[in-house]
């Protein structure tokens, strides 16, 4: 998915939201539940903009015609390093309605677990505003 990885690349946060169906899960490597919305989902995501350092993706696997991709990539989390991979799978419009993201290894999960419980505050008032 060649527009995400530039818009997260880019650090273009309006343009990864444009790349959200309305309907997109998103499911998060520290919460069971997943979240349901694009408003949350782009909350969320800028959350995670604000967590992460020296993030960059390193791998991309597409299904050649398909609908589902994954991109592979480093981060880190406070001192913590972390390798994870964002699966994407796009719907009939091109527009992204499952987000799943899973990260190694275990101390670099629980230290993007406790970054993101700090921002959770921040994440819901944002989804807030944009469901307004």
């Amino acid at each position: 998915m060649r527009a995400f990885r530039e818009a997260v690349e880019a650090g273009d946060a309006d343009a990864i939201e444009a790349l959200l169906a309305e309907d997109v899960v998103f499911t998060s490597p520290a919460v069971y539940k997943p979240y349901a919305g694009k408003a949350i989902t782009a909350a969320i995501l800028r959350g995670v903009m604000r967590v992460f350092e020296d993030f960059r993706y390193v791998r991309e696997i597409n299904d050649p015609g398909g609908r589902d991709h994954a991109l592979v990539f480093t981060t880190r989390v406070g001192d913590r390093e972390i390798t994870g991979c964002d699966f994407l799978r796009v719907n009939e419009d091109g527009l992204i309605e499952d987000f799943m993201v899973m990260v190694r290894p275990l101390s670099g999960a629980q230290a993007l677990a406790a970054a993101m419980g700090a921002q959770f505050e921040q994440i819901a008032k944002e989804a807030e505003a944009r469901s307004a």
